[in-house]
């Protein structure tokens, strides 16, 4: 048994299917069962349920499911504490990440690092906090960038960074007229609601007392497209301040504080306590640490 055979088993067990899991692992559906049988030969035990029409794992194969992922993290953890052997940081950065954080705070931070310590390579799972979470209880990633609060002992989580959240209107809405508007004035517009996460979470308990009164229009997956239909004059929305700099800038939204109700959203860094990290995360660490001070320190400046 080698590790390719391990990451097949594992996206036959994702995919439930030999043939979209061959796609994934760029096999034929041939090859991808070749591959199985192997495993299932040298263990002596059917891992997968071929009967129904989707493949499902046996109760062995959910044994050894855990097995092969763990087998896998050990596989990539060993890799990156080699590359650490040397003097300079090299190898993987295995990071975590959702996507507007991916698209509104990490370009620079990345800039910096891969220009400080080019023989890096980085590698960003993009998904939600919770799932993020996940990856680094397993271990399959060294550092996640997730909302706050984190509330898992195992970890040490850092704050990075802080941000207003904000009404976003478009540049001919009404309200743009104003610096600051109450809720009552926000729940007469159409709104244009995220999805899912945090944000999504806030404007739920924000607005469950004027649920009656509410007229959701669209409910969208991705900051970009509630940026969009908002400049378009089809909603409002909320939006962490400093996402929104490129269209304040443009002119094609305004954003407007919420009188009584200072909302905010934090990040924060986090990695697993009892797991020594490899040289390329620990100088990421670094780094963000010192533009999380820097910021801190320009803020102070601007408020004295």
């Amino acid at each position: 048994m080698d590790f390719d055979q391990l990451r097949t088993f594992l996206e036959v067990a994702k995919q439930s299917s030999f043939s979209r899991a061959g796609q994934k692992v760029f096999r034929s559906q041939s090859a991808v069962s070749a591959q199985i049988r192997q495993i299932e030969s040298e263990y002596g035990e059917r891992l997968l349920d071929r009967s129904g029409k989707t493949v499902r794992l046996t109760p062995a194969g959910e044994v050894f499911r855990e097995y092969a992922q763990r087998m896998l993290s050990l596989r990539d953890e060993s890799l990156r504490a080699v590359a650490d052997h040397g003097n300079d940081p090299r190898g993987v950065l295995a990071l975590g990440a959702n996507e507007a954080t991916c698209l509104y705070v990490l370009p620079n931070v990345f800039a910096e690092y891969l220009r400080l310590y080019p023989s890096v390579q980085v590698s960003i799972y993009r998904n939600f906090s919770h799932k993020i979470l996940e990856r680094l209880d397993s271990g399959a990633i060294d550092v996640g960038i997730v909302t706050l609060p984190v509330k898992m002992p195992m970890l040490k989580v850092r704050t990075i960074f802080r941000d207003r959240l904000v009404l976003m209107v478009s540049a001919d809405n009404p309200l743009a007229q104003h610096d600051k508007v109450p809720i009552s004035m926000v729940v007469e517009q159409p709104l244009i609601l995220p999805r899912t996460g945090f944000t999504r979470r806030i404007m739920d308990k924000l607005f469950r007392p004027y649920r009656d009164k509410l007229h959701v229009r669209m409910e969208l997956p991705s900051i970009g497209m509630i940026k969009s239909f908002v400049a378009a004059g089809l909603g409002v929305s909320l939006i962490s301040e400093s996402f929104a700099r490129d269209e304040v800038q443009s002119g094609k939204v305004k954003l407007i504080a919420l009188k009584d109700n200072e909302l905010s959203r934090e990040l924060g860094l986090a990695y697993r306590r009892n797991r020594s990290l490899p040289r390329a995360a620990e100088v990421f660490i670094e780094l963000l640490q010192r533009r999380t001070a820097q910021s801190g320190q320009k803020t102070a400046t601007r408020t004295s």
